[in-house]
């Protein structure tokens, strides 16, 4: 991409499905640190974002020191909200499909988000699994994964693991990945015997999941919790289940 006014530039990259808008120090931050191919970094306050590497990122102070620098009325303009911490981005999108990510030989489980509907809760949602070390993220509905409130949810940690959007569940089928969806009536979580490299499946807070990928299950298993506790934040469900499996399968120090 050429360079070009900078307010268009944004806009046409929200649009393209080849790239990303990071938006924020933590965003830009973890897109550089796994491997993010920049095509634009722009900030408002060098000095800030000097301190912000200096504290929290010294190894990207560098890569950092190179952001084009812009007056804050025009930073303020390239995103709907522009982020307090004075740096943004435009990334190369990993082009990885939903078929290469099931048949990945990551031992993980991979997580399926149907039809999520909060893009900050999605966002969030990534975090927890690239945080997990989960094989990859799939999601169905008509929501992009990579929409820029997702990546400001995720703090950028989609270039940490593979993500990408299902147009159905028909992908599931037939494939070595066995399907556990999170169902209330489904028999207790035990991530001891969680089968390895399993697609686990989420559904929505309000109507959980369909009956169609509820049919598509291998097994339903529920996370135990209190009576008279309905559900849980869908984040808050994926780190709950994530890291009772990390813990279950993390060999300690030393074994």
């Amino acid at each position: 991409m050429k360079d070009g006014p900078l307010i268009p530039r944004f806009g046409r990259a929200r649009r393209d499905g080849g790239l990303a808008v990071l938006e924020g120090f933590h965003a830009v931050k973890h897109a550089l640190r796994f491997g993010a191919t920049i095509e634009l970094l722009v900030t408002s306050d060098p000095r800030e974002l000097g301190r912000l590497a200096d504290a929290l990122a010294p190894d990207l102070g560098p890569r950092l020191a190179e952001a084009r620098v812009v007056e804050r009325q025009l930073f303020d303009q390239l995103a709907p909200l522009a982020p307090s911490t004075p740096v943004m981005a435009i990334a190369e999108r990993p082009q990885r499909t939903p078929a290469e990510i099931l048949a990945g030989p990551h031992p993980a489980p991979v997580i399926l988000l149907e039809d999520p509907r909060d893009l900050g809760n999605m966002g969030a949602c990534i975090r927890v699994a690239a945080a997990a070390d989960a094989a990859g993220v799939l999601t169905t509905g008509t929501h992009d994964p990579w929409h820029p409130d997702a990546l400001r949810g995720a703090a950028g940690l989609h270039f940490a693991l593979p993500v990408a959007r299902l147009e159905g569940t028909e992908q599931l089928a037939g494939g070595e990945r066995p399907l556990l969806a999170l169902d209330p009536d489904g028999t207790p979580f035990d991530a001891r015997a969680l089968p390895p490299r399993s697609v686990l499946a989420f559904g929505t807070e309000r109507h959980g999941l369909s009956d169609e990928l509820a049919s598509r299950a291998r097994q339903l298993i529920r996370i135990p919790m209190r009576d008279g506790v309905s559900s849980l934040n869908l984040a808050t469900a994926v780190a709950a289940v994530m890291f009772s499996w990390r813990t279950a399968t993390e060999v300690p120090e030393g074994a």
